[in-house]
């Protein structure tokens, strides 16, 4: 089993970093993992958008992971079916495409993986809400409160920590110019109280490495 771990798709907008590697010649099957950090766009207007993208990665000869990011429908995410895969809660696109819930630790091939998607839209003054912008891309209390539960279950040990945005501590190393939103702290308090060996995050549309913190967005990071 293999898993590999990217940045943003944005639908199909940013899918070249994919098809360059020439994943399909790797030999994969639906037993190894794509990961991608938020903005991945797979559930969009509910319509003919979707079902193309969808048909898309499901026939990739992998099983497709993702967190959420602020470019997603978080509307019909959250009216989809939860259901519990790997010790947390999933949203299943379908068999070979699955949304991983907010605040979560799943175990994937003996390994604990902490989960928070969300982040705040710089550019949300140029969309419409409900249409192209939902104020559900910030986590809830109860999604903060969830989290940190789920972090005690497990002793705020885990593996990897996959999120879109990035927590307060790394982002002036991001960009100073970016504001540290409610999200970002929450995130911070994370990266301070738990130990953990990598974290991944999307976002920014940059590749940049900042001691654990490795934020993606052209690369693909082959974790195992």
């Amino acid at each position: 089993m293999s898993m590999y771990i990217t940045g943003d798709t944005h639908g199909l907008h940013d899918i070249d970093k994919i098809v360059n590697k020439k994943f399909g010649n790797k030999k994969l099957s639906k037993k190894d993992y794509m990961v991608i950090c938020g903005d991945a766009g797979i559930v969009w207007d509910g319509k003919n958008f979707d079902s193309h993208v969808q048909d898309w990665w499901n026939e990739r000869p992998w099983t497709t992971l993702y967190v959420d990011g602020n470019h997603e429908n978080h509307y019909l995410l959250n009216h989809l079916p939860t259901e519990e895969w790997n010790g947390g809660k999933v949203h299943r696109i379908s068999d070979s495409i699955i949304h991983l819930c907010r605040g979560q630790v799943f175990e994937i091939d003996g390994k604990k993986t902490f989960t928070m998607g969300g982040a705040d839209s710089v550019d949300k003054h140029l969309r419409i809400e409900g249409r192209s912008w939902w104020k559900e891309e910030l986590p809830s209390q109860k999604e903060y409160d969830e989290a940190l539960d789920n972090l005690e279950k497990h002793n705020h040990k885990v593996d990897y920590i996959f999120t879109h945005c990035a927590p307060s501590t790394y982002l002036d190393s991001i960009n100073p110019y970016y504001t540290v939103d409610h999200l970002n702290k929450f995130l911070g308090v994370v990266e301070e109280s738990t130990e953990y060996y990598r974290w991944y995050c999307g976002h920014y549309h940059i590749d940049k490495t900042i001691g654990p913190l490795r934020v993606l967005y052209e690369n693909v990071v082959k974790l195992y």
